[in-house]
């Protein structure tokens, strides 16, 4: 063949190569659900992840019903919240979605650990679950009651958390509401910013939000739930390979 007519050849084909390696190389999985659970394991792997294998996580927050509602449409190849796969089931089921719940199967990847945000100034370390329950549903409201000083007592509560309410109020306050004199802020962030600005202040949070801002305080209450990562079916391999690196190397950079 004619070496003039050669070189066009063989660029096409150098181009092609160049595609379909592009291609490969923009492999991603699209992750969706609630803050916690993407705060907890999610962001932690993600770039260990991607430079182990290639492939991109896109972390796609919203709130966990809101992660499921998105798996079931097609939009996240899975999502993941901190809480029972049945509540969020329940949840959709309530806005009048229809979808088989047998389709769904969930996957154990992680422990949410919620924590408690106090001032650093607060001289209290520790709290019972009755001192804990006492403070949100508004009948203890001195932190003198529970060894702190004499200041007034100003609940932290965030109405864009919505599945760590409901596992908090459920565990720890057995149902009841949280006190109405309650400030109420966004997201997670928002709360752990209000608590460290606010002397009187507390409110609760994934422990993976935490930083020097705030001081976290022990306590006995069940704080703790599974992180389940949720899939129509069975994974397809990509996922299933995320799964196995969760499980396996990632293990060294999930929060505890």
């Amino acid at each position: 063949m004619d070496k003039h007519r050669q070189y066009p050849l063989l660029v096409a084909v150098l181009f092609l190569l160049v595609g379909r390696a592009a291609a490969a190389s923009g492999e991603e999985i699209r992750i969706g659900g609630g803050g916690a659970a993407l705060l907890a394991v999610f962001q932690p792997i993600k770039p260990h992840f991607e430079k182990a294998t290639g492939i991109t996580l896109v972390n796609l927050q919203s709130s966990p019903k809101g992660g499921l509602l998105n798996l079931i449409e097609g939009r996240v190849d899975l999502t993941s919240a901190a809480h029972a796969l049945e509540g969020l089931v329940a949840a959709v089921r309530a806005d009048g979605v229809a979808f088989d719940p047998a389709t769904l199967v969930a996957h154990e990847v992680g422990i949410n650990r919620i924590a408690l945000f106090a001032h650093p100034s607060n001289r209290v370390g520790r709290l019972s679950r009755e001192q804990i329950k006492g403070i949100f549903t508004g009948r203890i409201v001195n932190w003198k009651d529970v060894g702190g000083d004499d200041r007034d007592i100003l609940v932290v509560w965030g109405r864009g958390t919505p599945g760590q309410n409901a596992d908090f109020i459920r565990r720890v306050l057995d149902g009841e509401s949280v006190t109405q004199h309650a400030l109420e802020t966004t997201n997670y962030v928002e709360i752990r910013e209000t608590v460290a600005a606010t002397p009187e202040a507390i409110g609760i949070d994934p422990i993976s939000v935490a930083n020097a801002s705030i001081k976290v305080v022990d306590s006995d209450a069940p704080l703790t739930t599974p992180i389940v990562a949720v899939t129509i079916g069975q994974p397809s391999a990509k996922v299933r390979r995320l799964l196995d690196y969760i499980k396996g190397e990632g293990k060294a950079y999930l929060l505890r």
